[in-house]
């Protein structure tokens, strides 16, 4: 803007910009440490009609962070707004409807805040092993038991299979992804109750391709309940993400505070 508009006059410039953003023809937002214009479509002019430049700036932040959410005080630091003025936009974007705000399920004291349409990442809302900010229990017992009774009566099983199984048992109300059941059966896994085997293409293996991960019955299943299964990471579906600086971690887990005031 710089290069093209060098001969008009910095006030007219300021001017022009502002009664753009006015009418909702341009949007703004930063980038960097620069502040960027941008054409809005009719479309959009009607959707942020009535909106201030602060709230653009908020609901831009909130649009980059995708569907990790934005906590308010990364907002503040990311636009340079004044804590009243970030609530402030919040309350008129909600108001809308264009943003929501969404508990994070490490800490429930901490809100974050995405756009209305997205869908929270599993890092926020813990996955389907999660109703609300609580993890379900009953329900991951119940996908787990079936997997285990899937595999045993196979003999040999794939993710693939397992996942397949699972979808057409109509067990749950939500689509569980491959990822998922594969927190399962790793759970089956750390149990003793299944074991990890690969393909030989062979014998048991004749249906499945050379070198593929299979599960079966573990050759020597442990008992049903040993000094790890007792406490809250052997019956985590969510183990493998559980680190000491992560959403997910020892530190934040409710269940093992519980365990440990037990």
């Amino acid at each position: 803007m710089e290069e093209n508009l060098k001969d008009v006059d910095l006030n007219v410039r300021a001017q022009a910009l502002n009664a753009l953003l006015q009418k909702r023809q341009l949007q703004i937002f930063k980038q960097g440490d620069f502040i960027v214009y941008k054409q809005q479509t009719k479309e959009e002019s009607v959707r942020f009609k009535g909106l201030s430049s602060e709230d653009m700036l908020i609901y831009q932040a909130i649009k980059n962070a995708g569907n990790m959410g934005i906590w308010t005080k990364d907002m503040k630091r990311e636009t340079n707004l004044q804590q009243p003025q970030v609530n402030k936009a919040l309350k008129n974007l909600e108001a809308r409807g264009l943003i929501k705000g969404v508990k994070c399920v490490s800490n429930q004291a901490k809100k974050v805040y995405m756009l209305a349409e997205l869908t929270p990442s599993k890092e926020i809302t813990g996955g389907a092993w999660y109703t609300g900010q609580n993890f379900d229990t009953e329900f991951t017992n119940i996908v787990k038991q079936q997997c285990l009774q899937f595999v045993l009566q196979q003999g040999v099983a794939t993710i693939e299979s397992v996942a397949d199984f699972v979808r057409k048992s109509g067990i749950s109300k939500v689509e569980l992804k491959v990822e998922e059941l594969k927190q399962i059966l790793d759970m089956l896994v750390l149990d003793g109750d299944v074991e990890e085997v690969i393909s030989t293409g062979t014998g048991d293996f004749a249906a499945i391709p050379i070198n593929k991960l299979c599960y079966r019955g573990s050759q020597a299943r442990i008992q049903e309940s040993s000094a790890f299964t007792n406490i809250p990471c052997g019956v985590c579906p969510v183990l493998r993400e559980c680190t000491d600086d992560g959403l997910i971690s020892p530190k934040t887990c409710i269940y093992y505070k519980k365990w440990l005031t037990f």
